[in-house]
C-alpha cells in the first residue's frame, strides 16, 4: 500500500508546479504529470514569474513516487521566449494530442492575448504544432477535452473576455473546432475539468475560493452542488484552498490532482518583486467520494494511491 504523500510533488528547479494533468505514457509504462512550470524562485517584475513558463514533467510507476524529468522540448512555434500553461493531453488512435494555453512573450501583467494551441506527439516527447484554435475570443485558456458517446469531441475552456466563464466547442476529429457557446455562467472561474464517473458527468472549476462542482447526465445541462477543497487542510503544504485540478478515474476510484499556494495567508498582492512565499506552489492529490449523489473530498483522509496501469 502506498499512502498518498503530501505534498505529492514540488518542482525541484523553480518550485512553481501548477495546473497539473495526469496521463499514461504507453511507451514508458508509467504515469506522467505534466504541469505549468511557474518560475516561482526567480526575481522578476510583478507577474513575469507566471509567464515565460515551460511545461514540466514528473513520472511515476505507482502514482505516489514522482521523479522530475525536465520540461517538454520543442513547443516553441513562434520566435522568442513565450509562455505555456495548463496542458490538456489525451491519447487517441496511437497519438497524443495536447491542447495547451499559450501567451506570446513574457508579460509582467495579465494583459495581452491568450490562445489554445493544438500539438501532437507519438511519444509525449516530440511535439508537432498543428494549429492555434480559432475560438470565442483572443483570451482563452485552460482546455479540457472529452469524447462523447456519439464520437464527437467536446472542449470546455475559460474565456476571459466573456466574464471568465466556461465556454464549449465541439469537433469531429480534434482538428476542426466549432464554438457552441457559454455553458457555466454563474460566477467567474477558470480551469474547467470534465470527467465521467458513476454514471454521471462531473465538472470541476477553480473559483479561486475552492473548487466548484457540477453534475450532468448529458454533459450539456449542469447542476451545481457544494464546493470542495474550499476549507483548509492539515497536511503539509495543503492548508490553502485547492486550485486548478485534474481528475483521474482508476479502477473506479476517483483521484483529484490540484495545486496550492502553501505559504499564502492573505490574497493581497505584496510589493514588487513578489517574495517566494507569495509564488511557491505544491501539487497535491486527494480521493473523491460519492455520498448520496454528492461529490465529496476529505483532503485530510489518508488513502492508498497505487495507480493501476492504463495499458
Amino acid at each position: 500500500m502506498n499512502i498518498a504523500p503530501a505534498p505529492l510533488f514540488r518542482d525541484p528547479i523553480f518550485d512553481g508546479a501548477a495546473d497539473p494533468t495526469i496521463i499514461w505514457n504507453h511507451l514508458e509504462n508509467a504515469w506522467w504529470l505534466l504541469y505549468t512550470n511557474r518560475r516561482a524562485n526567480v526575481a522578476c517584475k510583478r507577474f513575469a514569474w507566471v509567464h515565460g513558463s515551460d511545461i514540466g514533467i514528473a513520472s511515476s510507476t505507482d502514482g505516489s513516487n514522482w521523479l522530475y524529468r525536465g520540461t517538454l522540448p520543442g513547443l516553441e512555434f513562434e520566435p522568442g521566449r513565450n509562455t505555456f500553461w495548463a496542458p490538456e493531453v489525451i491519447w487517441c488512435d496511437g497519438q497524443y494530442h495536447m491542447f495547451v494555453s499559450y501567451v506570446p512573450g513574457v508579460p509582467s501583467d495579465w494583459t495581452g492575448p491568450r490562445h489554445i494551441v493544438h500539438m501532437t506527439s507519438p511519444n509525449l516527447w516530440s511535439w508537432k504544432f498543428e494549429s492555434k484554435l480559432p475560438l470565442s475570443s483572443d483570451k482563452v485558456i485552460d482546455a479540457c477535452v472529452l469524447r462523447m458517446p456519439t464520437g464527437v469531441w467536446r472542449m470546455w475552456y475559460k474565456d476571459e473576455t466573456n466574464h471568465s466563464h466556461t465556454w464549449l466547442a465541439e469537433s469531429p476529429d480534434l482538428y476542426t473546432w466549432c464554438v457552441v457557446g457559454a455553458v457555466i455562467t454563474d460566477c467567474p472561474h477558470e480551469g474547467p475539468n470534465v470527467f465521467f464517473w458513476r454514471d454521471q458527468y462531473w465538472m470541476i472549476t477553480d473559483t479561486w475560493h475552492g473548487l466548484g462542482v457540477y453534475h450532468s447526465h448529458d454533459a450539456t445541462t449542469w447542476t451545481r452542488q457544494p464546493d470542495i477543497l474550499n476549507t483548509p487542510g492539515t497536511r503539509l503544504d495543503d492548508a490553502p484552498n485547492g486550485l486548478h485540478a485534474d481528475v483521474l478515474i482508476n479502477n473506479d476510484r476517483s483521484f483529484i490532482f490540484y495545486f496550492t499556494h502553501p505559504d499564502r495567508t492573505s490574497p493581497a498582492e505584496p510589493p514588487d518583486p513578489h517574495p517566494l512565499w507569495f509564488k511557491r506552489t505544491s501539487l497535491q492529490v486527494a480521493e473523491l467520494e460519492l455520498s448520496s449523489a454528492t461529490l465529496t473530498c476529505d483532503r485530510d483522509a489518508p488513502f492508498d494511491l497505487t495507480l493501476a496501469s492504463a495499458a
